[in-house]
């Protein structure tokens, strides 16, 4: 089972939804004027804060383009942060625990992760996650606790200061008395830098991080000025509380005009039952300010609609990973690696366009590409695959080498697919040529011994979430499948795990991913899946068919 990481108040949306049409909310803007000066020694050793921006040791301005890790619950993934790194990434910000709710990590794991983060050439936020929710969830660890944790592993962090930024302690208040979180952030302050760090220090919002109820926005100046050395970054994560362009560029830009350094520690941009956050307005606003974001996340959570990368898996990006790494404003195009790491000028030079692109295993669902390599200047971190339709373009794979199997196409159709190449500052090399690759016709095994089990898992507003699981009742393995039904109240599905949907009106098509392509005899695999309705109806599918035939349905 998985284990979510982003813990969020049920009530939250509907609190705040109430208390704005009730007029009850009021956000005091920091007043706008210039943030104290760091200290000078503080800025020569390393990331520090200056007028409101971070910067390196050397002066050099830092904008920090990256995604979350779930490193506690997820040790045994030591591939992520090279992968976060081949899609452009100059930052990870690493799930800890101080062992007050989960498994402490120790200094050893610790010293590890940032050992990594450096090999992999990113710039190291670590976080401890036990705070989350304190106040509301009576599960969760103090700040105070967590500055215990950090003074643990001083011996670790010390010398590390151009490359790693401590973040307290995760959305370290819920919405319980919020203005409860000021207090105990200013005193975890106060005791490290007591205990003599000199490293950039990032704290959370209250309010699960989304400060909707405005106590970060009001008492930033307050807590700016607590910290002696100026090297503090305030942190707001925003979700569905963030869902108009309005509020997006008010809160980042409060911050901004007051000249008090802010960085974007989390987001989503997939509905949930809370609302429809607006990512498209978070990362151009973002990107317009030089403002810092830190996308959730890389994998691994409970509801994987939040997942950048299917089980860990670097050539299955979501529709979440595609457009946060290779949309508008995305990683790719905006993502700059620290000068620390030896680049002394930025990387202006795109690498070399790939070879032309030849396909082999070609099946019904699947084809592998592969294709000589690019070259570049610093070195060529990975490459993206794009299917080509007359000017259009659309992301279908990345990866770090040379080739990669494309699951989950259509049996008898043709594809034209074309590959860029990408280095570590988000350079993208020419176009390769095309190749055309035409599917085999499905000739999985039949349907007709089969049974589906569709249940409505979640549902909010104008959306919901459900499961379909197909049971192979014959006798015989089922190799390569496709999955057919029609919704009966004009729902749409919006995003899907363990197939590839397709919909004309009411029919969908879903054709099996190269995991769940095989239903051994008397095995189910499961697919999932976020929809949309549009008239309040939610009724569920009455009939599917398997490879054409008609299964039973419970």
């Amino acid at each position: 089972m998985r284990r979510s990481a982003r813990t969020t108040s049920p009530a939250k949306a509907i609190i705040a939804a109430l208390a704005t049409l009730l007029g009850l909310i009021t956000l005091t803007a920091p007043t706008a004027h210039a943030a104290p000066a760091p200290d000078s020694a503080a800025a020569a050793t390393g990331l520090h804060i200056s007028d409101g921006r971070l910067l390196e040791g050397n002066g050099n301005d830092f904008v920090m383009r990256g995604v979350n890790h779930a490193h506690t619950w997820y040790p045994g993934e030591p591939r992520s942060l090279a992968d976060i790194k081949a899609f452009g990434a100059n930052t990870v910000r690493v799930v800890l625990s101080d062992g007050y709710r989960w498994s402490r990590n120790s200094a050893q794991d610790v010293a590890a992760v940032v050992a990594d983060c450096k090999a992999n050439r990113l710039i190291c936020v670590l976080e401890v996650h036990d705070t989350t929710g304190y106040g509301e969830d009576a599960a969760a660890g103090t700040l105070d606790h967590a500055a215990d944790y950090w003074i643990s592993l001083k011996d670790v962090l010390a010398g590390q200061e151009d490359y790693v930024v401590i973040n307290i302690g995760n959305e370290p208040w819920g919405n319980t008395e919020p203005a409860g979180w000021t207090a105990p952030t200013t005193a975890a302050i106060q005791k490290l830098r007591a205990a003599g760090f000199a490293h950039t220090i990032m704290v959370d919002a209250p309010n699960w991080g989304q400060d909707w109820q405005g106590v970060m926005k009001a008492d930033a100046r307050q807590v700016y000025a607590a910290d002696p050395t100026g090297n503090l970054i305030f942190s707001i994560h925003m979700y569905s509380v963030y869902d108009t362009a309005q509020e997006i560029t008010d809160y980042l830009n409060t911050f901004v005009s007051a000249r008090l350094p802010l960085v974007i520690g989390e987001f989503g941009g997939p509905a949930d039952q809370w609302g429809d956050p607006d990512e498209d307005t978070m990362m151009a606003s973002a990107q317009r300010l030089g403002l810092g974001y830190l996308a959730w996340s890389w994998s691994g959570n409970t509801d994987p609609v939040l997942d950048l990368a299917i089980d860990f898996d670097p050539a299955r990006l979501s529709s979440w990973g595609e457009r946060i790494f290779h949309g508008a404003n995305g990683i790719a195009q905006t993502a700059r690696e620290a000068t620390v790491f030896g680049s002394t000028t930025p990387d202006a030079q795109a690498p070399t366009a790939p070879g032309t692109p030849s396909a082999s295993a070609v099946s019904p669902t699947s084809a592998t590409l592969t294709w000589p390599a690019a070259t570049d200047n610093r070195g060529v971190t990975g490459y993206d695959v794009v299917r080509v339709a007359g000017t259009t373009e659309t992301p279908v794979a990345s990866t770090t080498t040379t080739k990669v199997t494309l699951d989950s196409l259509t049996p008898a159709t043709t594809y034209t697919f074309a590959v860029y190449a990408k280095d570590a500052a988000g350079n993208r090399s020419p176009r390769s040529a095309t190749v055309t690759v035409t599917t085999d016709k499905d000739t999985g095994t039949p349907g007709g011994s089969c049974a589906v089990t569709y249940r409505v898992v979640n549902t909010w507003p104008s959306g919901f979430q459900a499961d379909i699981a197909i049971r192979n009742t014959g006798t015989a393995p089922v190799n390569g499948w496709t999955l057919g039904f029609a919704f009966p109240a004009g729902q749409t599905v919006s995003n899907m795990w363990g197939g590839t949907p397709s919909q004309t009106g009411a029919q969908v098509r879903v054709a099996a991913a190269s995991y769940t392509a095989t239903i051994p005899a008397g095995a189910t695999t499961t697919l999932g899946f976020t929809g949309t309705t549009t008239s309040g109806n939610n009724a569920a599918p009455t009939a599917f068919t398997l490879n054409g035939a008609a299964c039973t349905t419970s």
